[in-house]
């Protein structure tokens, strides 16, 4: 455990999150206030149809000094909300889960207390996915794929509660919109040596809203960028190229 006090960034990515979104904003920064002076709140709303919108407005005029609101005109996707809230994050830990509320915000308390001065990552994995049974169903199926396909060594890669330092992105570039982000994340901290420790957190039953990604248009979207970051990843390596490797191949094809 570290003694210095973090600064931390906490963000949620919200799309017609309005029923649950300003609850999460609220406990996140009772939580924050327990573990350090030097926090921030944002959230990116990802063009939202609902009341979203008005609902953030009014977070951000009510708490001035911790609450930032950003707000994609148009919905750029799962990913395009994830690299928004990563670039604009200012602190030197980054804390972010779902603007949803299947996950319980107070576990925050878990991943901080693993946060010492050789971690670089606190990944949560799910102690129970409260979930109807087809999405437990595909999403064993898409957890044990990836895991095989990628290389991953974690229990769970898909739980969006994550807590991460800030220079890790010093190195990891995020390209991907789509809901493989979270794949392109964990791939790219791994092989980049970044020290991941885990820790299990709650899920909780979807009270507001209705999953995005569970339709067949997303789901065969999602497998088709799933084929061309393996390629990128794990056939061509892209992510561990170095300018200077770059320039040598540059050299020898000369």
């Amino acid at each position: 455990m570290t003694t210095k006090q973090p600064s931390i960034s906490a963000f949620f990515p919200a799309y017609n999150d309005g029923g649950t979104i300003a609850s999460m904003v609220i406990m996140a920064m009772l939580i924050l206030e327990g573990i350090t002076n030097d926090y921030e709140v944002i959230v990116v709303n990802d063009g939202s149809s609902d009341y979203t919108p008005r609902v953030l407005d009014r977070l951000a005029a009510d708490y001035p000094q911790h609450v930032r609101v950003i707000h994609h005109p148009k919905n750029k996707g799962y990913g395009g909300a994830l690299r928004t809230g990563f670039a604009s994050a200012t602190k030197s830990w980054i804390f972010y889960t779902d603007g949803d509320a299947q996950y319980d915000i107070q576990d925050l308390h878990a991943l901080y207390a693993q946060v010492g001065d050789s971690v670089d990552m606190v990944q949560g994995y799910k102690i129970h996915r409260n979930d109807p049974w087809y999405r437990k169903a595909i999403g064993r199926f898409y957890h044990h794929m990836v895991k095989v396909a990628f290389g991953l060594h974690l229990r769970d890669v898909d739980c969006d509660f994550r807590l991460i330092r800030h220079e890790v992105f010093d190195k990891v570039q995020l390209t991907r919109d789509s809901g493989v982000i979270c794949v392109e994340l964990m791939k790219k901290i791994q092989d980049n040596g970044f020290n991941i420790v885990e820790t299990p957190v709650s899920h909780f039953h979807r009270a507001f809203g209705i999953s995005q990604f569970f339709n067949f248009a997303r789901v065969w979207q999602v497998g088709i960028d799933l084929i061309h970051l393996w390629l990128e990843l794990v056939i061509r390596k892209e992510h561990l190229v170095t300018p200077s490797d770059e320039h040598s191949q540059l050299t020898k094809s000369a």
